[in-house]
């Protein structure tokens, strides 16, 4: 197949950063928080769960500077020891921070030095275009194609994606019988996927076909059985949500865990809370993992009162508390129109815990609330938060700031130079959203 026919489609937006919104609610019910609860759990995490590897000032300094110093490590590597293998190295950590220009740097040494070009360096770098500059994606193909290496498993699915993201079904139906023309043949997670774009795209049809195959391997396969509780219950289907977790015979931890999430999309609640009695009657001593992951049916349910009781009971059975559990409380407020103490958690546990910082999706749900309400200075607040910490491979989210100035409808003054000064390029909703409120200044001006 024609390689541009691979890449070809649009995607507009980070998919990093979808402005789903969380609808505010008020439960007058839901009471004062519990006198052990979310404080107490904010204190525990002191002493529990793992460190973050990254966070402000002096502790991001030697990440940023890591790039410079891992150079300076190969030049005092001898040059007959200078393989691909620690090219490679370096090149992962550049795509994982989503830096083009040091990425380039070192495929193109790869390059210079005549070291094997690997498939894995090309999916490095179809990973990263695919995130930040997608028209260059055919450029890598087109350099696989003429050194004749071989697309891997890997490789199909980073194009599947980029189709399906790009809403082509026809296009990611060709990646697809391409793959299998090369004779690999899609696993549990590329069939997910691709359904997950049919149902998406309104397919439900060629949906359904993918996981009816997925279903003759579901005694064989748990991935298949814990996809398929996924897909029906995006689908909406409790009636086979129910037959596939009756299918179990000696359902593993993981295996209680996707059954949870999936009564949850299915917001059924109760048969959420009887999954979750049982896993714990399997196993009583479980890691805040699963603690956090009924924690957050309850804040994606809007359920404050349920979810502050749940708390409680975590701190009683001292279960261990990590950045996970506050992103889940932090949703918990949000999603219940409590910014304000979904604001104060975050920077109380910031303080208490000097050593662990919050997951980049915790600001990130702050921040989306706060833009949905065209909350302008909290926005802002948030928004500095996030480049203070620096998070590795996270983009400034300029998207959803500009969110809140299109909420107030008030022109975002000098908002294109900031995204230049951070080498952050605006999509064209970003663009389109600009030229609109450069519009309401017009119209202030004529009126004025």
């Amino acid at each position: 197949m024609p390689i541009e026919s691979l890449t070809s489609g649009k995607v507009d937006g980070d998919a990093w950063y979808q402005d789903a919104g969380d609808q505010p609610h008020d439960d007058s019910e839901c009471g004062s928080e519990p006198r052990h609860g979310i404080s107490a759990l904010r204190k525990q995490g002191k002493n529990h769960g793992p460190r973050r590897k990254h966070g402000p000032s002096k502790r991001g300094r030697p990440r940023n500077h890591g790039f410079e110093a891992a150079q300076k490590y190969i030049e005092r590597v001898p040059t007959p020891f200078r393989n691909e293998v620690l090219y490679e190295t370096l090149l992962v950590n550049c795509v994982c921070q989503d830096d083009v220009w040091k990425a380039q740097q070192v495929f193109n040494e790869i390059r210079e030095l005549s070291l094997p070009i690997t498939v894995s360096a090309c999916n490095q770098m179809i990973l990263l275009y695919k995130r930040v500059a997608r028209s260059k994606v055919v450029d890598i193909l087109m350099l696989m194609e003429k050194e004749n290496i071989k697309f891997s498993r890997f490789t199909y699915k980073l194009l599947i994606d980029m189709k399906g993201r790009s809403n082509d079904p026809l296009g990611m139906e060709s990646v697809l019988n391409s793959m299998k023309d090369n004779g690999l043949e899609p696993d549990f997670a590329t069939q997910t996927m691709v359904a997950k774009f049919y149902i998406t795209g309104g397919l439900i049809e060629k949906a359904e076909e993918v996981i009816r195959a997925m279903e003759v391997s579901v005694k064989d396969s748990r991935d298949a059985t814990r996809s398929l509780l996924d897909l029906y219950a995006i689908l909406g289907r409790p009636d086979d949500v129910e037959r596939i977790w009756n299918s179990y015979t000696n359902p593993k931890l993981e295996d209680f865990l996707a059954a949870i999430e999936a009564w949850s999309k299915l917001g059924r609640i109760k048969q959420a809370e009887e999954t979750f009695e049982a896993l714990v009657k399997t196993s009583p001593k479980l890691t805040s993992k699963y603690f956090n992951a009924m924690l957050n049916v309850y804040a994606e349910h809007k359920l404050l009162a349920k979810g502050k009781e749940f708390l409680e009971r975590m701190y009683l059975d001292r279960c261990p508390i990590s950045p996970l559990t506050w992103d889940a409380i932090v949703k918990l407020y949000a999603t219940s129109g409590e910014l304000a103490k979904a604001d104060s958690f975050l920077v109380n546990v910031t303080e208490e815990n000097p050593d662990r910082y919050p997951l980049f999706g915790s600001y990130i749900t702050l921040l989306r609330a706060y833009a949905k309400k065209g909350d302008i200075h909290n926005s802002e607040k948030i928004f500095d938060r996030l480049k203070q910490i620096r998070y590795p491979g996270r983009k400034s989210p300029y998207n959803l700031l500009l969110a809140a100035y299109a909420s107030a409808q008030v022109t975002p003054y000098g908002f294109r130079e900031r995204m230049k000064a951070d080498n952050v390029r605006p999509s064209k909703t970003d663009i389109e959203c600009l030229r609109r409120l450069d519009g309401l200044q017009t119209i202030e001006t004529i009126e004025y």
